[in-house]
This record gives C-alpha cells, structure tokens and sequence, in this order.
C-alpha cells in the first residue's frame, strides 16, 4: 500500500550535501539518533506546558520536518560511511518509539483532540513500528508499508497543524483524523505482518528447493 516513505529516496538526495558536510565534521549516526530523540522530548515538553497556546501548531510541523530530515540522515550515515552498529540500530529503534511517544502524547492536552483517541493514536503507532521490526528480527528485512507509517504520521499532523493554524475551525475535525489515523495504523500492522509472513513462506520454499 502507498505510503510517503516510497519518496524516501529523492528526500535522502535533497539532503546529500548536508550528510557530506556532518561526515566531515565527524558527526555520527547515533549523535543524529540522540539529537532527534532528545528534540523531540523537548517539543512535546514544551507543547504540554504551553497547553492551547498557538505556537504548538508552528512549532510541532516545523519539528517534525526536521526530526524527518534528521531521521533520514543517520540511517545514510551509517550505510553508506560504515558505522553501523547493533548498538546504533537498537537506539534507532527505540528512539522512534520514544519520539513518537513525546511528541503525539503531548497532543493530549490540547483542547481540540480528546485524551483517549491520541492515546490510542500513539499506541497504533508504536504497535506499526514494532511490526515493522519483526520482520528483520524473524530474519527478512525492516518492514516499512503504509499506510500509516512513521512518515505519514509526520506528514499528517504537520499538515494538519499548518491548516489550523490558517483557518482555526478545522480544529473541530481533529477527533475525527486521529480516530481514523488510528484505523489506519491498524491496516498498516497487517500489512507489515502479511508481507513478513510472505517473506518467510517465500524463505522457506527457497530452502526446500535448494
């Protein structure tokens, strides 16, 4: 199923000349992982405290465009210099629950989402990335189909943050997003579970044949 991690590519060109440049530097992958998990605990901090105030829907978008772009940045980092480690693939992980975790929970004392369909929303959330992680730990590859990824997440609350910001009565259909970017990260753990178990079949067919 479509989803925006499949514009990955031309995103990760867009930011070749940035990831040459930190490489030089001696920036490593796991200093990016730490950067965009620690940012991220700091804006869902800092919108909890702010509560209703209206710079939460400047500040989360612009945040998470660059916890995207920091994202991107280690995992090129570490392929394509190198320096990937199992120590580095686990923070990857874990720091994407955490960042998730921070950043859409603090959406819960927000006027306009109800606590529980955000709880809900974060709980589908990390219930995709753990999905996505078992098919590399069952032995086939990091499973990373929508449609209701960790960059369509990104995209939708960014977008619809900016289109609240614009024109304030559209606040009033947060409920209704996030209870169906709930169902969705539904679909999207049965998705990243079928294709995992397709690889295994295929896996095992492989075997018997040679």
């Amino acid at each position: 199923m479509a989803s925006i991690y499949d514009l990955k590519p031309r995103f990760q060109n867009m930011l070749r000349p940035l990831l040459t440049m930190l490489a030089g530097l001696g920036v490593t992958p796991n200093a990016i992982t730490w950067l965009a998990l620690l940012g991220s605990i700091g804006v869902g901090g800092t919108m909890w405290l702010a509560g209703n105030h209206p710079v939460c829907l400047l500040l989360l978008p612009a945040w998470l465009l660059v916890r995207m772009s920091l994202n991107a940045l280690d995992g090129m980092m570490a392929r394509e210099f190198r320096m990937a480690t199992s120590r580095g693939a686990m923070l990857n992980e874990v720091g994407d629950v955490l960042s998730d975790l921070a950043l859409y929970l603090s959406l819960a004392g927000w006027h306009a989402t109800p606590a529980w369909p955000v709880i809900a929303f974060v709980l589908g959330a990390m219930l995709t990335e753990l999905c996505g992680v078992l098919g590399q730990a069952l032995g086939g590859q990091r499973r990373n189909e929508g449609p209701m990824g960790k960059s369509d997440r990104a995209a939708l609350i960014a977008v619809l943050s900016l289109l609240t910001l614009v024109w304030p009565p559209v606040a009033g259909i947060w409920p209704w997003v996030v209870n169906t970017a709930t169902l969705l990260t539904v679909i999207t753990c049965w998705n990243r579970l079928s294709h995992t178990l397709k690889d295994m079949g295929s896996t095992q067919l492989d075997r018997r044949q040679t």
